[in-house]
């Protein structure tokens, strides 16, 4: 039996999104793949180059606030290729930069674009999948931003130090390419739709607006430890997407031989998103999220103390990528199951948001750290700590919702 034309709208969907998350996850990774050719060409100091990696994350956070809150108004689909039009603009006009001043306001606002897409995207794959397959789908999705990131890696590994300028310009084609396939194909969130009807037909939704909602209706405990969750979490990820060729190279590995364990960092990743995505929607939920976040502090401590050894890096960092983004990925399908439809835009862009106040603390302490002195096993070490924080904010988050919330039954 052929699959219904709304069957197919929502499959259509999925993909477009996957797209856009892998979009994302070349941009978001392009600064620190492009690190080492920006020292080399404009010498700054590790200060400079934290302020740097944090522009896009600062950008991010007013992004998701602004997204989230348009689409609740607006539509998801408006909002979302708004969204890629702006970071995939702004990257195009990273590669044109002369000076340090000049390229972190280029990422600055290219994070304008990227934290407004992500709040939107995870909404539109919530309400286009079933149920039944809405954490799986949106955990699928998020898998497409660290194939971003393992592609602008292998771009970077096999391109001349001083080409660092096409990192950007590969982010900034990709997503425009995609817009036009979006303007025409994309559909609006079925649920989004009825939302609205349902609530009078207007363009404006119904209280949700309003900041302080996501407190209401006992959603509070629920909002705070998503957000300590989001916070702690975005903190440890952008520290070593930012740093962690840098800190590689640090041991003794080689230029490339970082790159290949970034490569494996984000191929982890992607593997890890497409098998939690089953987890979250099974009835070992609860006790794989608590493993996660047992095993992370683990690993970190691992890679902390591995000997310059290719194998044995390349290995830790594939698991850590990958406990790290099912991580991620256990928080955005989480996100968007918390809030009533009108509402979940401006939940999850807000979560995200706080989310990336620590993206903006990460690479700066990780560069404050650098400045003091650290190595890069005292750095690693410090993050201990940070995940053991994540990981009570998430188990207690996961324990709290009901069982039914994972299936987006949940209403208030």
């Amino acid at each position: 039996m052929n699959a219904s034309p709304h069957a197919r709208d929502h499959r259509l969907n999925i993909l477009l999104c996957l797209l856009v998350a892998f979009s994302e996850g070349i941009d978001l990774q392009a600064a620190g793949v492009a690190a080492a050719g920006i020292v080399g060409e404009f010498k700054p100091v590790a200060a400079t180059m934290g302020t740097f990696f944090s522009a896009s994350t600062l950008g991010l956070f007013f992004g998701a606030l602004i997204g989230g809150r348009f689409s609740d108004r607006r539509g998801r689909k408006d909002a979302l290729v708004t969204s890629v039009i702006v970071f995939g603009v702004f990257s195009l006009l990273t590669a044109c930069a002369w000076d340090m001043t000049s390229l972190t306001c280029a990422r600055l606002l290219t994070g304008l674009g990227l934290g407004g897409a992500l709040p939107n995207l995870i909404a539109l794959v919530a309400e286009s999948s079933s149920e039944h397959r809405r954490s799986a789908n949106v955990a699928m999705v998020y898998a497409g931003t660290p194939l971003g990131g393992a592609a602008i890696s292998l771009i970077s590994m096999l391109s001349p130090t001083g080409s660092w300028r096409w990192m950007f310009i590969v982010g900034g084609i990709v997503p425009l390419l995609i817009v036009p396939i979006m303007m025409r194909h994309l559909s609006e969130s079925p649920d989004f739709l009825a939302a609205r009807a349902s609530a009078g037909g207007g363009v404006k939704p119904v209280p949700a607006g309003r900041l302080f909602t996501v407190f209401a209706e006992k959603r509070a405990l629920r909002t705070l430890l998503l957000w300590g969750s989001f916070f702690f979490a975005m903190l440890t990820l952008y520290l070593l997407l930012n740093w962690l060729p840098t800190l590689l190279v640090d041991k003794g590995l080689s230029k490339s031989g970082a790159g290949l364990a970034q490569i494996g960092f984000n191929v982890g990743g992607a593997t890890a998103c497409l098998l939690v995505g089953s987890l979250l929607e099974s009835r070992w939920r609860r006790t794989g999220v608590t493993g996660m976040f047992i095993v992370l502090p683990l690993l970190l401590a691992s890679l902390a103390g591995a000997r310059p050894q290719m194998v044995e890096v390349a290995l830790i960092v594939f698991l850590l990528g990958g406990v790290m983004m099912a991580s991620q990925a256990f928080l955005y399908a989480t996100s968007s199951v918390c809030y009533p439809v009108l509402m979940r835009g401006l939940g999850v862009g807000l979560a995200v948001a706080v989310g990336r106040i620590g993206s903006i603390a990460g690479p700066q302490w990780g560069g404050a750290l650098k400045t003091m002195g650290y190595t890069s096993q005292q750095l690693l070490l410090s993050l201990i700590p940070v995940v053991i924080g994540t990981g009570i904010c998430a188990v207690l988050l996961v324990w709290l919702l009901p069982p039914r919330a994972i299936h987006g039954e949940i209403k208030y």
